[in-house]
């Protein structure tokens, strides 16, 4: 269903580029930070009804693990792939891992439609999950894509064997709080070298330290236009339809959501969820504490099949 577009025919409630050169100075920001991490053996684009989706694949060193689930991975806002850079190296270890770059999100992924109401956000995703020709996934989701996590496991769950969600959306109203610490670390992205050790454990805020993190954010900010509405939370009535096993991982200091309240919540409202909270971090408790969590998560899918 097509929408409004304005005056110079641009969407209003789709994302799009500045133009292309920051475009492709973003791209090899992100490709440096991809560098990082494992290396994929595959990248491939699946049209949906949202847009061309583009998808990385991470497989195992032993061709004997390919049979098992594999994971699925969802960035957080204003990311792309390369953010699971600390995590697809252990994770592909065990499992064939595909990284999704989010329509609406800076990635290589093309949006047409806007898929930020949660039934289209659904839809967009398990048509992109039967493109790949996967029926039967582990899903990931940071922040954002925490959200998007969740929403599926209500929305439409039939492809899910388990959902983690690290210190996801969906759980709560979007505070000021958050706002003002994202302001506060992309300002102090611009600190001068020496300071940013510092501002990073103030902040909690790794982005300060990584250099190939920090450059792929600030040149994210400057190439892409984000065009939608924050989520909002699912309800309790809507938390308790959830039946996917669920894992939860937050981060003890969180600005996103309030971690002793929501570790309590979830496992009351999703039977059998599984909730824990990691110290020495905040929204970041997959880069901040990557072995350990790396370690929890596959864990929990082991539990799980």
């Amino acid at each position: 269903m097509p929408g409004t577009r304005t005056r110079d025919n641009v969407r209003p409630d789709v994302g799009r580029y500045v133009n292309d050169h920051l475009r492709d100075r973003y791209f090899a920001a992100c490709d440096a930070l991809y560098a990082l991490g494992a290396r994929a053996v595959a990248e491939t684009d699946v049209e949906t009804s949202f847009g061309t989706t583009h998808v990385y694949r991470y497989g195992p060193t032993d061709s004997a693990d390919e049979p098992r689930i594999p994971v699925v991975l969802l960035h957080g806002a204003g990311s792309c792939s390369a953010m699971w850079y600390p995590n697809t190296p252990a994770l592909s270890l065990e499992r064939t891992v595909y990284a999704i770059d989010t329509p609406g999100d800076p990635g290589r992924s093309v949006q047409r439609e806007a898929i930020h109401q949660p039934e289209r956000a659904a839809l967009w995703l398990d048509e992109t999950l039967g493109e790949l020709g996967l029926d039967r996934v582990h899903l990931v989701g940071s922040s954002y894509g925490g959200w998007l996590a969740l929403n599926q496991a209500h929305h439409r769950p039939g492809r899910l064997a388990s959902v983690t969600l690290l210190d996801p959306g969906g759980l709560e109203k979007v505070g000021l709080r958050f706002f003002v610490w994202i302001f506060i670390s992309l300002f102090a992205t611009f600190a001068p070298k020496a300071l940013r050790p510092r501002l990073a454990r103030w902040l909690e805020q790794p982005v300060l330290i990584v250099p190939e993190l920090r450059t792929m954010i600030r040149a994210g900010v400057r190439a892409y236009r984000i065009r939608r509405p924050a989520p909002l939370p699912l309800t309790e009535e809507e938390l308790s339809t959830v039946r996917t096993p669920l894992y939860l991982v937050l981060g003890k200091r969180s600005l996103l959501v309030h971690p002793r309240r929501q570790v309590e919540r979830v496992p009351r409202l999703v039977p059998g969820a599984k909730a824990e909270i990691v110290s020495d971090t905040g929204h970041g408790p997959q880069i901040d504490h990557a072995d350990e969590v790396n370690r929890r998560i596959l864990d929990f899918m082991d539990s799980v099949g």
